[in-house]
């Protein structure tokens, strides 16, 4: 098989031409490895790949972070399970996010397979954080670099939590371990990256965690956040993904955000996601 980088419009790049079951060869990874870094997206077609396969591929890349609010594989602890049933409303990161952003030691990224699709609807869309970034003014960028911002877990996985963030309307069955999430105390991260894989700078705030800028309040933080958020979602900065039987997805949470579209009423969507230990940001 020949491998082969294809990039896509506003954020990633489809990856052809390996098997992930089989395994990759040093070379192979290293090349995966480079694009991932560089378009902080990467996502295979048509790939067969069991649980086990799907914890040795997340291995190579770091050891896995078992999330602490997603219900879990039965089998596998490892393996968060984004589900949503037939009968339920809402889904799961059904509103714009990066994932463990909440963390002192952000997660590096997560793995996303899918297991079971509805015959139509449940795409993903991707935002790039590189692109938003560059897009910037000077001065709009000199002025983020002297930002940091605050993420929270509890609003979002509390016991207080705010549904309509991330569309949870089951908590007790999809986000789990409320009082974990309160117990965590609150983290400030820059607001402006410069990314440990690529040395590109990133921004890193997002409408999921992020609450205000570290010495504003809420109120003031609001209008600037908004605006920001305004600025990363425009169409040149992003990609829908639709998904199709033994297709993968593996973001990179410091360089992009993502939402899970809520369009498929009346049908089941499993999806096993594995995530990744990351490092401290600066």
């Amino acid at each position: 098989m020949s491998l082969h980088i294809r990039p896509l419009p506003g954020v990633g790049a489809e990856i052809e031409g390996v098997s992930l079951a089989q395994g990759l060869s040093d070379a192979e990874f290293a090349t995966i490895k480079d694009a991932f870094a560089q378009h902080g997206l990467v996502f295979f077609r048509d790939q067969s790949l069991d649980e086990e396969q799907h914890l040795a591929f997340a291995r190579r890349w770091a050891p896995v972070n078992v999330n602490r609010f997603f219900a879990a594989h039965p089998k596998y602890p490892e393996i968060a399970l984004v589900l949503k049933e037939e009968g339920q409303k809402d889904n799961v990161g059904g509103g714009w996010h990066t994932d463990h952003s909440y963390d002192q030691n952000p997660a590096l990224g997560s793995i996303l397979v899918a297991r079971e699709l509805p015959p139509k609807g449940g795409d993903t869309v991707f935002a790039s954080m590189y692109a938003a970034y560059d897009a910037l003014s000077e001065g709009f960028q000199r002025m983020l670099l002297g930002l940091r911002a605050v993420h929270s877990a509890r609003h979002v996985f509390g016991e207080n939590a705010k549904p309509d963030i991330l569309q949870s309307d089951t908590r007790g069955s999809r986000y789990v371990n409320a009082k974990a999430a309160d117990a965590l105390d609150d983290v400030v991260h820059p607001v402006v990256i410069t990314h440990p894989l690529s040395g590109r700078k990133a921004i890193y705030v997002n409408p999921g965690f992020t609450t205000h800028f570290e010495g504003w309040t809420e109120e003031e933080s609001k209008p600037l956040l908004q605006q920001i958020y305004a600025h990363c979602l425009q169409p040149q900065f992003t990609y829908n993904f639709q998904w199709r039987p033994g297709s993968i997805a593996f973001w990179d949470n410091r360089a992009t955000w993502h939402f899970a579209r809520n369009d498929y009423h009346g049908h089941r969507r499993e999806m096993h996601r594995i995530t990744l230990e990351g490092g401290p940001l600066s």
